[in-house]
């Protein structure tokens, strides 16, 4: 199993950008894949983007932010970092990695077995 710790949210204007990162401990990270959800007052914890386990060469993204958003993964870090650009208000939210040990990326919160404990993301409009 692994531990997931975020690092990296904060408070930013419209258009500006954040990384957060996602930081694991434990077994071996690369048999892992990994997506980021996000979680905003109110609503369901929804997938934004996810990539694949090894060398993370295959990545999914929801439509609302293909174009501004990178995932990366290094696994000599044991890190995956989520490279947020031209931020919207809508961005706003609590932001959480998760990890299951298969290949396949998943947007099914409930396909996650190992969470981290978010990290807040605002952006100001």
């Amino acid at each position: 199993q692994v531990q997931l710790v975020e690092s990296g949210g904060g408070l930013v204007q419209t258009g500006g950008s954040l990384r957060v990162s996602c930081a694991a401990s434990g077994d071996t990270f690369s048999s892992y894949s990994v997506g980021w959800f996000r979680q905003a007052p109110g609503k369901e914890r929804e997938f934004v983007v996810g990539i694949s386990w090894g060398g993370g060469t295959t990545t999914e993204y929801i439509d609302s932010v293909k174009g501004r958003f990178t995932i990366s993964r290094d696994n000599s870090k044991n890190t995956v970092d989520l490279q947020m650009n031209k931020l919207k208000p809508e961005d706003t939210a609590v932001y959480y990695c998760a990890a299951r040990r298969t290949f396949w990326i998943s947007r099914d919160s409930l396909d996650y077995a190992y969470w981290g404990q978010g990290t807040q993301v605002s952006v100001s409009s």
